[in-house]
Order: structure tokens, then sequence, then C-alpha cells
């Protein structure tokens, strides 16, 4: 195996992994909110895993990026430009411009949620719901860009979590917070 596909391999392998705990991420931030998956942990560690997950698709996003631009599988080099400001690639403008969209809004999310205490609630709210779009951009961005889905295994994962988060977010939306009282009685709690 030479370096250059030693590096496509492991570009897509840190994307892969850095899609995966995003997915987890909003998954858990879900949770949090509707009391999905209650039955099968404590809210600690559901915040606990979000609040994980939310920091590590940062050095997974960052090495799949670094990792694409020392790729010499491509057909056109990408840019550090292409990698910063959406759309602008020479090929695959429209997946590459996703994927960058994506990290962009993404950092916005995390940088915010670092500042939450000094920003007001609303506004935070909406910025952190900005992670629904993000991730179903780098649902797209993968489909449209990436080799990967050709895999079987790859596709059938990558669609199947799609699903489990398009079904929980149509959830959450049609039938908001689950309240105090609600997760009370779904515990099988009295209610005080």
């Amino acid at each position: 195996m030479n370096l250059d596909t030693y590096l496509w391999i492991l570009a897509r392998v840190s994307g892969l992994t850095a899609a995966a705990a995003l997915a987890i991420s909003l998954l858990t931030g879900l949770a949090l909110r509707s009391a999905v998956l209650d039955w099968l942990t404590t809210n600690r560690a559901l915040r606990s895993t979000h609040e994980f997950t939310a920091i590590l698709w940062i050095p997974l996003g960052l090495s799949h990026m670094v990792l694409l631009l020392l790729d010499g599988n491509v057909r056109t080099p990408i840019r550090l430009i292409d990698l910063v400001l959406p759309f602008r690639a020479s090929y695959g403008s429209l997946a590459i411009g996703l994927g960058t969209l994506s990290f962009d809004i993404l950092v916005l999310v995390a940088v915010t949620g670092w500042l939450r205490r000094q920003i007001h609630p609303s506004a935070w709210r909406w910025i952190h719901r900005l992670s629904y779009l993000a991730c179903g951009m780098i649902f797209l961005h993968a489909l449209l860009g990436g080799s990967d889905f050709s895999a079987p295994q790859v596709s059938a994962i990558a669609w199947s979590v799609a699903a489990v988060l398009a079904v929980l977010t149509v959830a959450r939306l049609l039938w908001g917070r689950l309240s105090a009282e609600g997760r009370d009685l779904q515990r099988g709690r009295p209610n005080p």
C-alpha cells in the first residue's frame, strides 16, 4: 500500500467516525429532551455522552480535512480555502461545499455551546438547533461525495442512523419536550 492510498483510507475513516460522533451527539441530545432513552440509561450518562461526542467530532473532522488536503488520489487537489469557504472546489463542489458548510455550522454550534452562559437562552437554542441541519448536510456530503456508500455495510448503517434520527426529530417536533410529569409516568413513578 502506498502513502496516497493510506491517506485516502485514513481520510475516509476519520470522516466516517466524525459523522458517527455527531450522530451519537444528536441522538443523545434528542434523548435528553424527549426522554426516549430513559429506559436505557440515566440523564447524567446521556449528558456526558452528548458532551463528549459533541467535542469528539472536532479532532476527527479536522483529521478528515487535513488528510484530504494531503490526499494524492484526488483528480484535482483540494485547497485549504475549499475547506473553509463552501462551494469553491473545482470538482465535486456540491458535495465538498456541503461538508464545508456543515463544518462551519458545527464550529458555530460548538463555540456557542462553550459560551452558553454569555448568550441569551433562546438565541443559544436556535443556534444549537442548526446541528440538525448540519448533520443532514453531512449525510448528503457523504452520499454525494464519497465512495463509502458503495459498501453495503456503510450504506446500511448510514441510512439506518439517518432514519432513526429523522424519526426522533419528527417526534420531537410533533410532541415537543416531555415534561417532568410525563417522565415520571413513563418511569412508573407516581407524580408527587
